[in-house]
């Protein structure tokens, strides 16, 4: 186990729309230690959060709503709380998307969540190529494993950024403050994503 993480709680928000089991293995394995939780209190109290996801934007809003478990994620990314988004719980982070006409997301960033550009099968399944702007702190360029019809087509105002190119380029993560979203699966991007959720767990905490 790398004891990068150094036993540091993390509070996986069970969002219904998730791949649980594989996202607290790979946490446990970059050294935390991984809880699954809906408490709504607990979501925006703990020391770091993981907001998994897969499937539908509409999907994961619903469930997060549920309970409260929107509002307490919006209040804590405000505060500046460590949280880590993956997937389509990276997308939820913005204010719409394409996939879910008129469901809020929890808008915390500023944007819309489009179509992968261009003629290009979807959904992109499997490893692609992320690079990233000289200022990233936990993104690193390497190869990462995607799977996805939607994403952010254009970084979003405030935010270092990684992109990927799937018929046209794409953001592949996002860095602001303590926030970190992630469009691959860090979970399933072996090497790669171990180093990822092993930066995360030990990064020292910044304003925004």
């Amino acid at each position: 186990m790398n004891p990068a993480g150094g036993g540091v709680e993390v509070v996986v928000i069970a969002t219904g729309v998730a791949n649980l089991a594989s996202v607290l293995a790979a946490l446990r394995r970059a050294g935390a230690d991984a809880r699954v939780s809906r408490d709504a209190e607990r979501v925006h109290r703990a020391e770091r959060l993981v907001l998994p996801g897969v499937g539908a934007f509409g999907d994961a809003m619903r469930s997060l709503n549920d309970g409260g478990l929107a509002e307490a994620l919006r209040r804590r990314i405000v505060l500046d709380r460590p949280t880590l988004a993956i997937c389509v719980g990276h997308q939820v982070l913005f204010e719409l998307s394409d996939e879910s006409p008129g469901v809020a997301g929890v808008g915390v960033i500023a944007g819309r969540i489009g179509r992968l550009p261009g003629a290009v099968r979807v959904p992109q399944i499997g490893w692609n190529r992320v690079a990233t702007s000289g200022s990233c702190r936990l993104l690193r360029p390497g190869f990462a494993f995607f799977s996805n019809s939607y994403c952010a087509t254009s970084p979003p105002d405030g935010c270092d950024y990684a992109t990927a190119d799937h018929g046209g380029p794409f953001v592949a993560g996002i860095e602001r403050g303590a926030l970190t979203g992630l469009q691959c699966h860090p979970e399933l991007s072996g090497a790669w994503g171990h180093d990822v959720l092993c930066r995360w767990l030990a990064q020292t905490r910044r304003p925004c």
